[in-house]
């Protein structure tokens, strides 16, 4: 590919890319063409016997019509099932939770505005907030990439590494630990804490909750019989796991754009020039800020072998 014209790399990665929207949406048009099918049918087969069993008492077309409105209702989060702690959905742990899902663009969809005014509110809610938490996000980021520079500091000095494989290294161990604490522990967690949902579930809700996806097909605390408090408790805690969660996130990605090897990627399908010398072996933002810990004593011997 280095003999690529400069002009054909962009239309590349395009075609690229819409080759896997493509395989993805074949994927997931085999996987979960059934499934739907077949609910679809057991749902027609459930109401054709209930419409057989009491159609008698009923007027034409009032079981649709309830269901209708029921549905509307459902799709802003309102519900009357349940003992009472799903049905307040304005509450302020559940007004909590929807403005932190808007700031953090998760947007579960579990509830949404009903009046003007709160629609016209959160235009402008997130019009100012997004930058705001932008800005702080980005203010952490600035703070907390030198601190965890020092285990890969530690490990290029004790180890002897050189400062490419040492940022890899860095970058894969702060991506396990991330996916350790932020992804499969809150799993653990919520597969034994709410039992309506499997592992395979819970693991699948925290990625889409850090990945910003937010489906929304899942919601810790929605089952039925849990306690009023319980159930607040469940959306104070997933509030802070959504703002702990991201910040980790965000700094595992910057780790890991900041890789020579990612930077001479993106370096080579953005670029309309060739690759540098730099480009290619001399990219250590990443190791600057690994090595930058380094003491002077340590650096030296380093600097006098290279002579």
């Amino acid at each position: 590919m280095g003999t690529l014209r400069p002009w054909a790399r962009f239309p590349l990665l395009v075609a690229a890319h819409l080759l896997a929207l493509g395989i993805g949406a074949a994927v997931l048009q085999a996987l979960e063409g059934p499934p739907a099918l077949q609910l679809q049918a057991k749902l027609r087969a459930e109401l054709a016997a209930f419409q057989a069993e009491y159609g008698a008492c009923l007027p034409p077309g009032a079981l649709e019509e309830l269901l209708g409105t029921a549905l509307e209702a459902q799709v802003h989060g309102v519900s009357s099932l349940g003992n009472g702690s799903e049905s307040r959905t304005w509450d302020l742990p559940s007004a909590l939770l929807f403005t932190a899902s808007i700031l953090t663009t998760t947007g579960y969809g579990n509830m949404a505005p009903l009046s003007a005014g709160g629609k016209a509110f959160c235009v402008v809610y997130a019009t100012l907030g997004l930058p705001a938490s932008l800005a702080l996000l980005a203010a952490l980021r600035c703070c907390l990439l030198p601190l965890l520079s020092h285990p890969g500091a530690w490990v290029a000095i004790h180890w002897q590494l050189a400062p490419e494989r040492a940022a890899l290294l860095h970058a894969a161990g702060l991506g396990l630990l991330v996916a350790g604490t932020f992804v499969l522990l809150p799993a653990l967690v919520l597969w034994g804490l709410q039992g309506e949902c499997d592992l395979l579930e819970a693991i699948y809700f925290c990625f889409s909750s850090l990945s910003t996806i937010g489906l929304g097909d899942l919601l810790p605390g929605g089952s039925r019989g849990l306690h009023p408090v319980l159930y607040h408790l469940g959306q104070l805690a997933l509030l802070g796991y959504l703002l702990l969660g991201l910040l980790a996130m965000l700094l595992t990605v910057e780790t890991f754009s900041e890789l020579p090897q990612v930077r001479v990627m993106v370096k080579f399908f953005g670029s309309s020039g060739l690759l540098t010398a730099e480009d290619q072996g001399g990219i250590l933002g990443q190791d600057e800020l690994v090595l930058s810990t380094l003491p002077p004593s340590a650096a030296a011997p380093e600097q006098a072998a290279t002579c």
